[in-house]
């Protein structure tokens, strides 16, 4: 899916300067692995994520990129990490800032396809592969999504 609307309205008042946004992350895991898909912009493996539309609960965010991105249908059931990701600069000059909310999601059905163009490949991965498929900060929030700990947060020293 391209950049949603409502960003696009924000830049014609911002230009490039960074935006304040919030992310989702969707781990999703089924018979001990995990969704994951190739994203179309850097080629890099990571889980479902997105961007929580204006007033959108960010738990069903997380379960409309599933589908949006990969076809499938899920329910977040757990909130498990939250964190700030270092500004991102697009090519085009734009900067974002993006409060990161990971949420640990239980696979209902769809077989798992690239759907809006934002991925070239999803598919189902061992959990054991993960930390050597995916970047530190990825394999993190898989990590802290499938642990049943209570949710946390990320704090500066």
């Amino acid at each position: 899916m391209p950049t949603p609307d409502f960003i696009l309205e924000l830049r014609r008042y911002v230009g490039t300067r960074p935006l304040p946004l919030v992310g989702v992350t969707a781990v999703i895991e089924r018979n001990g692995e995990v969704l994951l898909g190739r994203r179309s912009d850097n080629g890099r493996l990571t889980p479902i994520t997105g961007i929580v539309d204006p007033g959108e609960e960010p738990a069903d965010a997380a379960c409309r990129e599933a589908e949006e991105e990969a076809g499938v249908v899920v329910r977040a059931v757990r909130l498990a990490f939250v964190h700030q990701i270092p500004r991102i600069t697009y090519d085009n000059g734009d900067q974002s800032d993006y409060l990161d909310l990971t949420f640990r999601c239980e696979w209902l059905s769809g077989s798992p396809r690239p759907v809006d163009g934002e991925m070239t490949d999803v598919g189902w991965y061992p959990l054991t592969a993960v930390e050597t498929i995916l970047d530190e900060d990825m394999a993190e929030r898989v990590r802290r999504a499938l642990d049943d700990g209570p949710a946390v947060f990320r704090q500066a020293p």
